[in-house]
């Protein structure tokens, strides 16, 4: 069995081979992922829209996200398991930033959280850091505070919002993050952060120069039909294939083909005779 990739495995990719990072939120999706080879695991606050039928990362909190992050971690043998940390868990107090990052460690055994950009983003990120959690910056478009960017757009277009990516991104990496995620940012503005930064950087809509790439694993499969952002591929669409075996089942089962002899328990003659 292959060892559990740590902080310092991931480090370590940069510039060796691309990372590869998908989302997961429950056991049996965890484990294909990681049985896969995947190196990092995001316990995604997607799990909002693509699992509870949510429609914005904002309706998650902690609760929720622990609750999936510990059936994720259940699963996982070899990747780097990410938590997430949902909207309001980490903008509003520091020192609650840093409480609410520890339970994701101590509680899901996550090795690691995530934290999107927002104001006063690297006050918290220092803090958590310093409390020896390790931390995953994200920065670009922002699912939990879209509304300030105008919506979910494509970020630093114009020579001033790219000049202040790159400084939000050299901060984070000076604060001790030890990766970072550029959500739809151009291509050669995510070219030039992941080589002028030291720690590797995982795209999301941002090209093929990042050091790794990460999809909400709902959408890769086909499995979420509400919404499929342009940066997605569909590797496979398992939406009208999992349709047909319900349909299936359905029809099998009005028909009385299904349970079949082979899917049922007997009892001996002489016993049921006995039976008043």
């Amino acid at each position: 069995m292959e060892p559990k990739l740590t902080i310092a495995d991931i480090l370590a990719l940069k510039n060796k081979r691309k990372i590869t990072m998908l989302t997961a939120y429950d056991y049996p999706l965890a484990s294909l992922i990681d049985r896969a080879g995947i190196d990092m695991i995001l316990v995604g606050d997607s799990v909002a829209n693509v699992v509870l039928g949510l429609d914005s990362t904002t309706k998650v909190g902690m609760s929720e996200m622990l609750h999936h992050a510990k059936a994720v971690r259940r699963a996982v043998k070899n990747a780097l398991v990410v938590g997430d940390m949902p909207y309001e868990s980490y903008q509003i107090n520091p020192d609650e930033a840093v409480k609410n990052a520890k339970r994701f460690i101590d509680e899901a055994k996550c090795d690691c959280v995530k934290l999107e950009w927002f104001d006063r983003c690297l006050e918290v990120s220092e803090k958590i850091i310093k409390a020896g959690i390790a931390v995953m910056g994200h920065i670009g478009l922002t699912p939990q505070t879209a509304d300030k960017l105008g919506g979910f757009k494509v970020q630093g277009k114009d020579a001033d919002a790219a000049q202040k990516l790159i400084e939000q991104a050299l901060a984070l990496e000076g604060l001790g993050c030890f990766s970072l995620v550029l959500e739809c940012v151009p291509d050669k503005l995510a070219e030039i952060i992941t080589q002028r930064l030291k720690i590797p950087t995982i795209g999301i809509g941002a090209g093929v120069n990042c050091d790794g790439q990460v999809l909400v694993s709902y959408d890769m499969l086909g499995l979420f039909e509400r919404f499929t952002p342009k940066f997605v591929k569909k590797y496979v669409n398992l939406s009208p294939l999992i349709s047909e075996a319900i349909v299936k089942y359905k029809e099998e089962v009005l028909a009385q083909k299904f349970p079949a002899p082979e899917h049922t328990f007997s009892i001996k003659e002489e016993e049921l005779k006995k039976i008043k």
